[in-house]
């Protein structure tokens, strides 16, 4: 016999004389044709036989044995139950301990939980081996079973609703991602066996019915699938297999959008990919980290997380382990990061569970660890094999595919209700155009969104001088600086406090870049002062280092920096502030090696107030720095 096979399914030993052996001819002559087929891997012959070998002999219980290990060779694990416990009721005196294992598991797999608890304990307290993985699979079955038997007492709300037939069909309909506007679905469809990618909007709330992504990212020759799509719906990251560009058997794509198509996908080379099984790419919403599944040496388990990192010079990094705080001795697979930055959903079958894989999450602390994985709870998980889960922008949904009862085809796509512990963390975002604001014609321009209280950089991306347009995700609690800027043009300024309480509302915004010219003037939103003080704070940082950029891409132009108060106290103090702010802007600038004769400042107090000083909030608005083009 194979190895393997005494591995996996021949695990008991002949424990007294004749055991193996029956007195009765015809059970015995089917006895042995099972152990030749057993020798050609043929299975289904071999149950066949072992069958009929029962039938002649219901006491044979080695037969019975090799039924069950089988059956849960070949996953039929019901089958392997019902043997199992035969041959148990045979005597279990007579039985190796491991019969208990092989019990457990088929139990542990069909979900009766509560024996398969009991038969693994047997089994841990009988077995007197040293296979230590052996040891180590039995006592991972027992906290699978600890864990199966409490989880079941507090299920979850979970009622999975198909997408109907505007998203599936009667072919196989799988892997989906969207977008973080919830705007965009992707998600792949195989037909005769060819994976492709569709693509379906959401009108009035309505999916409209899928067309094919592009044919420059479908092909016939090859497969495609297992996508992540970036959350302004931009890149197109997904496995390719089997390729004359791959590095292994499988690769990781990618495909930028440009305007309303799709450019070539190219693949990402080395170091991320690898002569090993690299797939199931995930987009962090920054789009600087690539989370990904492989098989490739230094894991801790067949296949494992990794990550890459975007490097400065546009090429990914030498991926990373994401180590023990995420992966196992045993296999996790479709990893998922949510827009959020913070959350991430994946399927393991090495932490505790309700067998096979389950999809659990994980969040990152402030310090960069990951946080023990939460398993989502019975029902969302089963006995059954859960992967390929992802969470909506605002976490309210889960999507998944799976082949349900009143489906329309092989695999459908299917939503549920998030429950509230296993959201992610709130996010919104920021979308929009941006356009010269003379003519009307769309603007390539840089796009920048940076997170004030950590200096992150949310979003760095160009829009398309086809569309003009962009979206860039702000989780909850953070300050954020916004700007839009390309050259020719004044930058746009904006700035969103986005405290706890916010909403998840998001800002539509229609951006209209003017032309450099004398007398334009730009308030800049993101300089930062303490109350009646003229300290330049380091959130202002962001901001003034684009008007750096600004000035040093067009040495001809001369600015006034102008300092605005309201109308709160003495109009002599206001100015004074008002020109100490000012000037604090300009000493920046001279520090960073703008030419003093091509700057100004001047203090204004609360002689130039944009809108009437009757709220706080407008009070606000007045409090500003800004600056005018003066030379040109």
């Amino acid at each position: 016999m194979k190895k393997t096979l005494l591995l996996f399914f021949l695990l008991f030993v002949v424990v007294h004389a004749g055991a193996q052996t029956t007195n009765i001819k015809k059970a015995q002559t089917n006895f042995d044709k099972a152990q030749n087929y057993l020798k050609q891997d043929n299975y289904d012959l071999a149950v066949s036989a072992l069958l009929e070998t029962v039938k002649e002999d219901p006491s044979f219980q080695f037969a019975f044995i090799q039924l069950g290990d089988i059956n849960r060779r070949t996953k039929n694990f019901d089958a392997a139950k019902t043997a199992y416990l035969n041959a148990l009721n045979l005597g279990a005196d007579k039985a190796d301990p491991r019969l208990y294992y092989g019990l457990a598991e088929s139990e542990l797999n069909t979900g009766n939980y509560l024996n398969a608890l009991k038969h693994i304990e047997l089994f841990i307290k009988n077995y007197k081996g040293n296979d230590k993985d052996f040891i180590n699979k039995a006592n991972k079955y027992l906290k699978d079973c600890e864990f199966a038997v409490l989880a079941i007492k507090s299920p979850q709300k979970y009622e999975p609703v198909n997408l109907g037939k505007e998203i599936n069909s009667s072919y196989r309909d799988y892997f989906p991602s969207i977008t973080a506007d919830g705007e965009k679905l992707i998600f792949s469809r195989n037909i005769d066996g060819n994976e492709d990618f569709f693509i379906s909007s959401k009108i009035n709330k309505e999916w409209t019915t899928p067309t094919p992504l592009s044919d420059k990212i479908n092909t016939s020759k090859f497969n495609e699938g297992a996508q992540s799509i970036s959350p302004d719906g931009l890149y197109l990251f997904f496995t390719g297999c089997n390729r004359p560009d791959g590095l292994g058997r499988c690769d990781i794509y990618v495909s930028h959008k440009e305007g309303n198509n799709w450019g070539e996908p190219f693949n990402l080379g080395a170091p991320l990919n690898s002569p090993f099984w690299d797939s199931q790419p995930a987009i962090s919403p920054d789009g600087t980290t690539l989370y990904f599944v492989s098989n490739r040496p230094g894991g801790l388990g067949g296949y494992d997380i990794w990550k890459s990192t975007l490097k400065s010079d546009g090429y990914w990094g030498v991926p990373q382990n994401l180590g023990p705080e995420i992966n196992t001795p045993y296999d996790e697979h479709t990893p998922f990061i949510h827009p959020d930055g913070k959350t991430l959903y994946f399927s393991s079958d090495g932490w505790p569970g309700l067998g096979n894989k389950d999809v659990f999450l994980s969040r990152l602390d402030d310090a960069g660890h990951w946080g023990k994985p939460e398993n989502l709870g019975y029902p969302i998980n089963t006995f059954n094999e859960e992967t390929g889960l992802i969470v909506t922008p605002y976490g309210t949904e889960g999507l998944f595919s799976s082949n349900l009862k009143r489906g329309f085809g092989d695999m459908d796509i299917y939503q549920f209700k998030m429950p509230e512990n296993k959201k992610p963390l709130p996010i919104t975002y920021v979308k929009g155009i941006v356009k010269d604001k003379e003519t009307g014609a769309f603007v390539e321009a840089k796009v920048q969104v940076v997170n004030l209280k950590n200096g992150k950089t949310e979003y760095n991306d160009y829009t398309s001088k086809e569309t003009g347009d962009f979206l860039a995700v702000m989780p909850i609690g953070g300050n954020y600086a916004f700007n839009a800027s390309s050259d020719g043009y004044l930058f746009y300024s904006e700035n969103y406090e986005l405290n706890s309480s916010y909403t998840n509302k998001p800002f539509l915004l229609k951006i209209l870049l003017e032309k450099l010219k004398v007398g334009t003037n730009v308030i800049l939103k993101n300089i930062f002062f303490n109350t009646n003080q003229y300290s330049l704070l380091p959130a202002s940082v962001t901001e003034l280092t684009t008007l750096v950029d600004l000035l040093n891409n067009n040495a001809n132009i001369s600015i006034e920096i102008q300092g605005h108060t309201d109308d709160v106290g003495n109009v002599k103090d206001n100015e004074k502030l008002s020109m100490q702010r000012a000037k604090a802007v300009y000493d920046y600038l001279l520090e960073h090696k703008i030419a003093a004769e091509r700057l100004t400042y001047k203090g204004y107090g609360e002689s130039k107030p944009i809108t009437s000083n009757s709220t706080e909030e407008n009070r606000k608005l007045n409090r500003r720095t800004s600056f005018v083009i003066s030379k040109l």
